[in-house]
């Protein structure tokens, strides 16, 4: 059967994860995709996961050291477009994941924002090491949802089709704004 967005998400990572990369959770949450990551890149590879509220620090640092992850794990307590400020520039990325919206279970008052998403695109995008992967799974249930979805929608759909591939995966015929997910590649030079 075909995958939910964030079940294809995984898939998608798992493909380009070694252990021992460095990867990025751009919008934390609960934690769950950066015990993934963690998970893939081990022991001795690097976790850098952002995130603007308290909560989603106290829910992953639990998920992590619950499963002895917090090794390779970083937690910052802030937006994810001040990566470039806390990931330095000679950094090789090998994958990052944004789920975009709210923190479920939350203050729903409190969602990502286009502007500050493609901020931490860009960042990433001159991080992003040959055959990389960024992912972004798209709850546009809401109405700023929609606004940003629209606008990273623009800002991928103009990189440049000799460096990157993008991919767009979405189910059209479902009820109550399924997530999209979107898939930056970068090719090999």
């Amino acid at each position: 059967m075909l995958k939910r967005s964030l079940h294809y998400s995984h898939d998608l990572l798992k493909a380009v994860i070694s252990p021992g990369d460095t990867v990025v959770d751009a919008t934390m949450g609960n934690g769950n995709d950066t015990l993934f990551l963690a998970q893939l890149v081990g022991e001795n590879g690097c976790v850098h996961a952002f995130d603007v509220q308290e909560q989603a620090i106290i829910n992953t640092e639990i998920r992590i050291k619950e499963h002895q992850c917090d090794k390779q794990t970083t937690l910052h307590l802030t937006g994810h477009e001040n990566i470039g400020k806390v990931i330095d520039i000679d950094t090789s990325i090998s994958a990052a994941i944004f789920n975009l919206g709210y923190l479920p279970k939350s203050d729903k008052s409190i969602v990502t924002r286009e502007d500050t998403t493609i901020k931490a695109l860009e960042e990433l995008l001159l991080r992003l090491k040959e055959t990389g992967r960024i992912i972004l799974v798209i709850y546009d249930g809401h109405d700023e949802g929609k606004v940003e979805k629209a606008e990273v929608l623009s800002f991928v759909s103009n990189l440049p089709q000799e460096i990157y591939s993008v991919l767009s995966y979405q189910f059209i015929n479902q009820r109550n704004n399924p997530p999209s997910l979107i898939c930056i590649e970068k090719k090999p030079q």
